[in-house]
């Protein structure tokens, strides 16, 4: 029988500016009576690591631009998160009826740049994506001596309706699965097969995450690979490939 567990931490406290996740992590899952080994796969909720690295902006220090005021007041937004959005953005890829789809700097194409004021501390906090996802999660990793780690964010698709939980930072495991060359079961050839294994356990882990559950921090046990250095950056379609650039 194939079967992977999938396990949420729930007893993290609140995480604040400057708290170290791992030692907290570690606490949890002793509290919770679950091992971290080499095997062990730990996603993380983008917000704490924000939360963690200070990723938090007061957005009564922000003062909008003429641009962003007006398309504010066009589609009724609040016009400092517009400009945030807009200053996390190299891009603009969308904008309109209300909806705002940008590039991050990182790369990443994300509804709002991945400005988040949900489960945020006041009415006029926000937090933005970590500065680096991918050192982020290499750091977690060898703090926490596990097999690997992914930090994960909740995005929408092209062509389908709904939220998942995707990797936007990754260490220790390759995100891509490459099929091409191998048969299927039928004996015949793969030719355009590339698994984003990164972001189907970070969608896997998002079924115990919840939203508003409080648990930011899920352990998978029993998937198997080779371990390597990892990064959430070949999960980005390059531009000349994107047919919604």
């Amino acid at each position: 029988m194939v079967s992977i567990r999938i396990t949420g931490l729930a007893t993290l406290p609140e995480i604040r500016s400057g708290d170290i996740l791992a030692p907290l992590i570690l606490a949890a899952a002793a509290r919770e009576q679950q091992r971290i080994t080499r095997s062990t796969i730990v996603v993380v909720a983008q917000k704490i690591v924000s939360k963690a690295e200070g990723s938090t902006i007061d957005l009564a220090g922000i003062e909008p631009s003429s641009f962003a005021a007006t398309w504010a007041a066009q589609w009724g937004k609040d016009a400092r998160l517009i400009e945030l959005v807009l200053r996390q953005s190299r891009r603009i890829v969308r904008m309109d009826r209300g909806v705002l789809i940008t590039e991050t700097h990182h790369g990443f194409v994300a509804a709002n740049a991945g400005v988040d004021r949900s489960n945020t501390p006041g009415d006029d906090m926000a937090t933005v994506l970590p500065s680096d996802p991918d050192a982020s999660a290499a750091a977690l990793m060898a703090a926490l001596d596990c097999g690997a780690v992914i930090i994960s964010d909740t995005f929408g698709r092209p062509w389908r309706e709904g939220l998942v939980n995707v990797a936007i930072g990754v260490s220790g495991i390759g995100p891509l699965e490459d099929l091409r060359g191998t048969q299927d079961r039928g004996g015949h050839a793969l030719s355009a097969t590339i698994l984003a294994r990164a972001d189907e356990l970070a969608s896997a882990a998002g079924l115990v995450m919840g939203k508003s559950a409080g648990v930011p921090v899920v352990l998978i046990e029993g998937y198997e690979w080779e371990p390597c250095e990892g990064s959430a950056r070949p999960l980005i379609r390059p531009p000349e490939f994107d047919l919604f650039r």
